[in-house]
């Protein structure tokens, strides 16, 4: 029997306890029960990381390879974490990340695994791009390696995991022997991605060579995001008149928990005389039920809250033509568009049409808060999305929305981590390239580094079209600048003259310096558009790298991956 002060924190613990965390504990302590009696403890079927035990059997696998694929740190954490748990084990785990990974080493690997993400559209992360691309363009023999990968994703994007489903597949075919299944998992992915590391362990110490695992896919149903219902206190164009672009500020009041340099989501709902015509113009009935994953709809509901139909992707709509059999181009092209075109002929039909869309996507915007300057509220920078198609003037639909929001409306929204793009220690210093919108993990930074008092130097290259109209945050950045939380500021307005100047070109000009602060131990973030932007932005690091420290080009990408593996030099880009 526990004592009654013990007993009273066990039961404060379950009451806080989600399922999960319960199932969890169960099993940790089920390990604990074990090692202590030396007796099997009854358990769930549900695998979990207990504690290693002392005096672990010696593995009949001596060297491994982990390497992992990573946008937002995820995926890097994990594997790192699992390296250490492997060499406890007396097995030697090389650690790399796939931006590193020497493409020829593929051919020699016997044990080799990988953790990796999917972003976008079913993409691999930036980092892991060039692996992903060399495994499906070149013909390898991989007949004597055995493999395992860990998918990480999000189950709110149509292409779940996509990115390491295709891994997992072109390792298979290039004749890679399968240990454990490929194991995916949505967003609360810890106890899965333990569960998949003790199965390969298992494999790894036991007295046999590993056994091969069968073709499969783990996947466990997601628990659901925190989903918090926020209050639109402001709503500012940052933009002044005469501006070409319209860059929202949104202040939404919630009492959430977040750090500095993660995102929140927002997934949209669709316009409503949209729905309302394709309801029309099918006829069939809004308040006809539906499922949708596991969960009964109305066809109201589901064309407003959770489908996709603004913008459907070519694959849907090649799908969409099977449907009504009909040749229809490869295009992107709204449901309405494509009913009025190509029209279903029953709603019957059209059902069929649902059962075919693909959800909603979130929409991911950085914080441009800090948890400690303002406190109970989360600030995003929303630039409106502004496109033209068939002559006609369009508008992103997140974007659309969230620039209509007023004071008093409410927003629903998650809070998406991101464990890599994060401050350093106070005293490290700080250099920021954010142009356009890609200030708005910056202007948190530099909130937090003020509330917090912290002392590094923090140095900010913030660029847009005009001074007088683009200039945002200004009035926040000047007042930064007079108190010293920001030591130096470069701004390019790249239309205010005659030659288009951008942010990488007062870089260039401030090489010497830039250089010096990296040499003392500068912390580098970027963050913006991917293309061109930030290819251009690391194309000048390099140079800067190369001209200043006297290297040749290859020493200056050994300098500029030493700073990435160091988690000196992170992007968030979009």
């Amino acid at each position: 029997m526990l004592t009654t002060p013990k007993l009273k924190t066990l039961q404060e613990l379950i009451a806080g306890a989600t399922k999960e965390e319960l199932i969890w504990l169960s099993g940790y302590l089920a390990g604990v029960v074990a090692q202590t009696t030396g007796q099997p403890a009854i358990t769930t079927n549900v695998l979990v990381t207990a504690p290693e035990p002392e005096a672990a059997a010696k593995p009949v696998v001596s060297k491994i390879t982990i390497a992992y694929g990573t946008e937002t740190g995820n995926s890097k954490k994990l594997a790192t974490d699992f390296a250490a748990r492997a060499k406890k084990k007396g097995i030697n785990a090389k650690l790399v990340g796939l931006e590193q990974y020497r493409l020829t080493d593929l051919s020699k690997e016997e044990y080799f695994f990988t953790v990796i993400s999917t972003q976008g559209d079913g993409e691999p992360p930036a980092s892991a791009r060039k692996f992903y691309d060399h495994i499906h363009k070149e013909s390898l023999q991989l007949t004597q390696l055995k493999y395992s990968v860990l998918a990480l994703g999000d189950t709110s994007y149509p292409l779940f995991c996509k990115a390491g489903e295709d891994v997992d597949e072109q390792l298979q075919r290039m004749g890679g022997q399968r240990i454990v299944s490929l194991q995916k998992c949505d967003t609360d992915y810890e106890v899965e991605a333990g569960g998949w590391f003790d199965q390969i362990l298992q494999k790894l110490v036991s007295s046999t060579a590993p056994a091969l695992s069968a073709p499969g896919v783990v996947v466990r149903k997601s628990t659901g995001k925190k989903i918090h219902a926020g209050t639109v206190i402001s709503n500012i164009n940052l933009n002044d008149i005469g501006s070409g672009k319209q860059t929202h500020h949104l202040e939404i009041a919630a009492e959430v928990e977040y750090q500095p340099g993660d995102s929140i989501g927002i997934t949209p709902e669709n316009p409503r005389e949209i729905v309302e015509a394709i309801i029309s113009l099918t006829g069939i009935d809004p308040t006809r039920k539906m499922t949708y994953r596991e969960e009964e709809l109305s066809v109201a509901d589901l064309l407003r809250r959770k489908l996709n139909i603004v913008f459907l992707p070519e694959r849907v709509v090649k799908k969409y033509a099977a449907i009504v059999r009909q040749d229809i181009p490869e295009t992107r092209i709204g449901l309405l568009d494509l009913l009025k075109i190509y029209p279903v002929k029953d709603i019957t039909q059209f059902q069929e049409v649902i059962s075919i869309l693909e959800p909603t996507a979130p929409r991911l915007y950085s914080i441009s808060s800090s948890p400690e300057a303002h406190g109970g509220e989360v600030h995003i920078t929303v630039a409106k999305d502004t496109f033209v198609v068939n002559g006609e003037t369009k508008h992103g639909l997140c974007s659309d929305v969230l620039s209509q929001l007023s004071p008093d409306q409410t927003l629903e929204f998650y809070v998406h981590k991101n464990s890599q793009f994060k401050l350093p220690d106070h005293d490290k210093d700080v250099i920021m390239i954010g142009p356009g919108t890609g200030i708005a993990p910056f202007r948190s930074f530099l909130a937090e580094r003020d509330a917090t008092g912290a002392g590094g130097r923090n140095w900010l290259f913030f660029g847009d079209q005009h001074f007088t109209t683009d200039f945002l945050y200004q009035t926040e950045i000047q007042n930064w600048i007079q108190t010293g939380v920001l030591t130096k500021i470069n701004t390019a307005f790249s239309r205010d003259q005659q030659d288009k100047v951008y942010v990488q070109h007062k870089m260039h000009k401030q090489a010497a310096e830039l250089y010096a602060w990296l040499e003392a131990g500068a912390y580098v973030y970027l963050c913006g558009a991917k293309e061109p932007m930030s290819v251009d932005v690391e194309n000048a690091l390099l140079t800067i790298i190369q001209q200043q420290g006297k290297k040749n080009a290859a020493q200056a990408e050994g300098y500029l991956d030493e700073l990435k593996e160091a988690g000196r030099y992170v992007k968030d880009v979009y």
